[in-house]
């Protein structure tokens, strides 16, 4: 999480308290509150299934992902809900942190709703929000639910928010990008550009491929670390250590997030684990 507050716009999410922990099946009743309380659209009905024919001005490389992500034969896909669990540090000197996460995307009013629970030295919990909606980025954290340790808004979150999604997109639901808002760039036999417009800002991402064209890195420039200095604008990177195979399609196992920043320095961050995904997921549902 970051820690810079340029701006506070309303945000949909509820206040974080004492709350039953969620299990694998249900997520907590806070992810469940700020769910219902952005007032997203419903979701498109199940259209028709992805054809060769939507695919055949795709780059070449761009076709292989979309076929190994098993796109083709499948309605676009228009929301998902996934759990993850793994760990999480604020800082290169920072303990590794336990973390368990909730989060819920669309694309009909491109929006990303990410709510994580950290343990502070394995017993004071920590709640954060990450949000893209409406346009806007937000990041908020706070200490057993009432401390603020972070409240971040502005441009910066804008963008890096925006690319947060489109990431989650490219790792998590490839179906999503088949969209007007979305172009494609080939940048090498097995690597392509991505990008995503939304309230009237462009970001991109490189996509990284392997042997069986599922993704093994995702690159963007368009994030900003919060560095002790203030934000700094730098390399964000999701590699892939893992891919299961759920119902016929692949399935994101583990990924991390890596920061490499200007000085020459890395800074692995998170190293999560998807434990559950669920697709066209509307939010009324998704809210229960």
């Amino acid at each position: 999480m970051s820690s810079a507050a340029s701006r506070a716009p309303s945000s949909p999410v509820s206040p974080d308290v004492a709350e039953p922990p969620a299990t694998a099946e249900r997520p907590p009743r806070a992810f469940r509150r700020g769910v219902a309380a952005a007032g997203l659209p419903a979701v498109a009905t199940e259209g028709a299934p992805v054809t060769e024919d939507d695919l055949a001005a795709l780059p070449p490389p761009v076709r292989r992902y979309l076929h190994a992500m098993g796109v083709v034969g499948r309605p676009r896909t228009r929301s998902f809900r996934a759990h993850l669990s793994g760990r999480f540090r604020r800082g290169p000197d920072a303990p590794w942190m336990p973390c368990d996460a909730w989060q819920y995307n669309t694309v009909d009013g491109i929006t990303r709703l990410f709510r994580m629970r950290l343990l502070v030295g394995r017993a004071v919990p920590l709640w954060g929000w990450d949000t893209y909606r409406a346009g806007h980025g937000r990041m908020r954290g706070k200490l057993l639910g009432l401390v603020p340790v972070a409240n971040g808004s502005g441009p910066e979150f804008d963008t890096s928010e925006l690319v947060t999604w489109l990431d989650d997109a490219v790792l998590m639901a490839p179906g999503m990008l088949l969209d007007p808002r979305v172009g494609w760039e080939e940048t090498g036999a097995d690597s392509f550009r991505v990008a995503v417009t939304d309230a009237g800002r462009t970001v991109g991402a490189e996509v990284r491929l392997g042997a069986h064209g599922r993704p093994y890195d995702v690159r963007t420039d368009d994030r900003w670390a919060d560095l002790p200095g203030g934000l700094v604008r730098a390399t964000w990177s999701t590699p892939v250590l893992d891919w299961g195979v759920v119902d016929g399609r692949p399935r994101l196992g583990r990924a991390c997030a890596v920061w490499h920043l200007p000085d020459g320095r890395e800074l692995p961050y998170g190293d999560m684990t998807v434990t559950d995904l669920e697709y066209d997921i509307a939010p009324g549902e998704a809210a229960r």
